[in-house]
């Protein structure tokens, strides 16, 4: 007689190579300044605080569903919280770059609350307000040089094969707190909880989800990451301004790079963030008409894939790389177990 075992795990074959060769790589990132040229690592860089933010905004929108238009507003806080805990409070611009996360965490909290009540369209405005008055205060503050910028002098003082040393092991401990502590938590209680939200709100609030809590957490978390990502690209450009701190572009890229690679899911902001990237190198010498491609094609994938590249990619395969949910395995044995 033949009997049914089922089995309930988590990892794949699939998901187990991934991840062998997503730390595989992260750890290679700090070993770039003995064998890789200078450009490369700029590039290294670039990509990796482009993933870290779009993971973050995929956190936030496709998990805690607040689409947010102004995340840019992080972005600046967190480089210019270093640019001043390094020219006003004297500290390593290396050891700052932890606590610059802090002031995007202490902004976002009353933002949120500011915010909370606002649904739909009007919380993405809600956001592009707040960001552009950052940027207005920034851009009258005396102390910040006002709309002219800051440098980063504290950098003078290393060499530059330090300075590349010291930002490749930033960018992979970025890439490990931001994707990996995202993998995480979504593997965790919570993560389930957000999971439900992300699906339908109401009903996990029928179920005892605090909604509220856990959006709020999520935007706090949103912000330190982003804003973490931030310092770490503007340490690495040395200089920063209202103007390219605040910039709106910044919620464009997070928006591309979701949307297209797949919202929702911890594999689409990769995969979206890589074809950014490449098409940036690739074609970003064509200027406007470039952009106006990246937002037809964002456009298409919208309407005609709403899951992204990555749902296009499970229709061929069910291949994930980081998989936060429990899969089933009927195996048919007999009444011996074989």
């Amino acid at each position: 007689m033949i009997s049914p075992t089922i089995l309930v795990h988590r990892q794949t074959l699939s998901s187990r190579i991934a991840i062998v060769v997503a730390l595989l790589l992260v750890l290679a990132i700090p070993t770039m300044p003995f064998w890789a040229s200078s450009g490369q690592i700029r590039l290294i860089i670039e990509l990796s605080c482009l993933i870290a933010i779009a993971q973050m905004w995929n956190l936030l929108a496709g998990y805690g569903g607040m689409v947010s238009v102004g995340q840019q507003a992080f972005i600046g806080t967190g480089g210019y919280c270093l640019f001043v805990l390094s020219a006003y409070g004297g500290l390593n611009p290396f050891l700052a770059v932890p606590l610059a996360a802090i002031l995007p965490a202490l902004l976002a909290a009353p933002s949120y609350l500011l915010l909370r009540k606002l649904d739909g369209p009007y919380f993405a405005i809600g956001t592009w307000v707040l960001a552009e008055v950052f940027r207005l205060l920034t851009g009258n503050l005396s102390m910040l040089n006002a709309g002219s910028g800051m440098t980063l002098r504290a950098m003078g003082q290393f060499t530059a094969h330090q300075r590349e040393i010291g930002l490749t092991i930033l960018c992979a401990l970025l890439l490990l707190v931001t994707v990996g502590g995202t993998f995480l938590m979504l593997r965790s209680r919570q993560g389930l909880a957000m999971t439900a939200m992300r699906d339908d709100p109401v009903s996990a609030a029928s179920q005892g989800v605090n909604v509220a809590r856990m959006r709020f957490a999520i935007f706090v978390a949103a912000a330190m990451g982003t804003g973490l990502a931030g310092a770490i690209y503007y340490m690495a450009q040395l200089r920063i301004s209202p103007g390219s701190g605040f910039d709106p572009y910044w919620s464009s890229i997070c928006i591309f790079i979701v949307m297209v690679g797949g919202i929702g899911r911890l594999e689409g902001p990769i995969i979206g963030a890589l074809l950014y990237f490449f098409a940036t190198r690739l074609f970003g010498h064509y200027g406007a008409s470039y952009m106006i491609v990246l937002g037809l094609l964002t456009l298409i994938v919208a309407l005609f894939s709403p899951g992204g590249l990555w749902s296009l990619l499970s229709r061929i395969g069910d291949w994930p790389w980081f998989p936060t949910g429990y899969r089933l395995k009927v195996i048919a044995t007999d009444e011996r177990g074989v």
